[in-house]
């Protein structure tokens, strides 16, 4: 099966490909040379992942339009909001 192209990756995959690399590098098993174009491809990565959670933040801010304007709301903690119990 061939590898999908980096600009095709989820982020789920890209942050699991990213991983990978990392360990391999930390692992001290690689030469230079390869250390030095894993490094790159992990920054292809990266990139990726950026690109993504941008992509992810507008969609967010255009789901947040309420009556024309955009309103911003910081997110809670824990990532669920606080219910009232009235």
């Amino acid at each position: 099966m061939a590898k999908k192209d980096e600009r095709q990756l989820s982020f789920e995959e890209a942050m699991a490909r990213l991983d990978d690399i990392v360990s391999q590098i930390s692992s001290g098993k690689v030469g230079l040379e390869e250390s030095l174009t894993m490094y790159e491809k992990g920054m292809e990565l990266v990139n990726r992942c950026r690109e993504i959670l941008e992509g992810a933040e507008k969609r967010i801010e255009m789901l947040a339009l309420r009556d024309g304007k955009l309103t911003a709301e910081p997110m809670e903690s824990g990532g669920e909001a606080e219910q009232s119990s009235e």
